[in-house]
């Protein structure tokens, strides 16, 4: 149950970096000149970049990273917009306070351990 409870929030964030890559592809369209669709590509990469560099610190620091999940889930909520819909809240907000809250139980439920190595070996 620790194997499981330590990597349940890692493969949810990793999915949910994959979701923010494949809804970023919206920005190559038909009438632009390739330059400005590449820009506009790392502009919509911008929300991945950030769950991931969560990820990256939860993935050592879990506690932390349970935290800045929470804290990502209510700014996307706030500058994305995500409060006027039900849909896009439970599509691009909802998740991330989900991993957040997971990675903190992950931190309780293996005992406070930080060591990645412990809660995985057990």
């Amino acid at each position: 149950m620790k194997k499981t409870m330590t990597w349940l929030p890692r493969i949810f964030s990793l999915l949910l970096v994959g979701l923010l890559v494949l809804l970023s592809l919206d920005a190559f369209t038909e009438n632009t000149p390739l330059g400005y669709q590449i820009i506009g590509f790392l502009i919509h990469l911008f929300p991945a970049f950030s769950v991931l560099v969560c990820l990256l610190i939860a993935w050592r620091y879990r506690l932390v990273g349970g935290v800045l999940f929470m804290a990502l889930g209510l700014i996307f909520t706030i500058y994305f917009g995500t409060y006027r819909s039900i849909s896009h809240f439970l599509m691009i907000s909802l998740p991330l306070f989900v991993v957040g809250v997971l990675f903190m139980v992950s931190q309780w439920w293996t005992g406070g351990k930080n060591n990645n190595h412990q809660a995985i070996n057990e």
